[in-house]
C-alpha cells in the first residue's frame, strides 16, 4: 500500500495554492479556484504523494488546525537534501521562519508558517530514510 493523497487544512484553498506553488515550491496537480479545489505535488516527485489543500472554515478540521497551531505543532514534515539551503530559500521567498519554536526534546526544529494557518517543518532527507 502506498500513500497517494494527504490533506492539509487551510483557511483559503485559492490563497494556499498560490503560497504552496509560488513560495514553497510545489507544483499544481489540480486547481479549480471556483470549486476551491487545490492539489499540489512536490516538484522533485510530481508522481508522488499529492497534498489536498483542504478548506477548513466551519468544519471540524478548523478546530484541529487552530489547536495544532496554538500548541506549536507542525501539521506536516517535509524532507529536503539541505536544510540550511532550504531555510534560506524559504526566507527569501517571504516565508516566516519560526526558529523560536524549536524543541529538540520533542524532535521539533526548522519550523515555519505556511501563511494559511499552519506550522510546517522541514528535516534532513536522511533522517526519514
Amino acid at each position: 500500500m502506498k500513500i497517494s493523497l494527504v490533506s492539509i487544512p487551510v483557511q483559503d484553498a485559492v490563497k494556499a495554492h498560490e503560497i504552496y506553488t509560488s513560495k514553497l515550491g510545489f507544483i499544481s496537480k489540480e486547481f479549480d479556484a471556483d470549486a476551491h479545489i487545490a492539489i499540489v505535488v512536490s516538484a522533485e516527485d510530481p508522481k508522488g504523494t499529492a497534498i489536498l489543500l483542504e478548506p477548513c472554515q466551519g468544519t471540524f478540521a478548523e478546530k484541529y488546525q487552530k489547536a495544532a497551531y496554538e500548541e506549536n505543532l507542525p501539521i506536516m514534515v517535509f524532507s529536503v537534501n539541505n536544510v540550511e539551503a532550504e531555510l534560506e530559500r524559504l526566507e527569501s521567498a517571504g516565508v516566516k521562519l519560526r526558529p523560536e519554536l524549536d524543541n529538540p526534546n520533542w524532535g521539533l526544529k526548522n519550523m515555519f508558517e505556511d501563511g494559511c494557518g499552519n506550522f510546517l517543518m522541514i528535516d534532513d532527507v536522511s533522517v526519514n530514510q
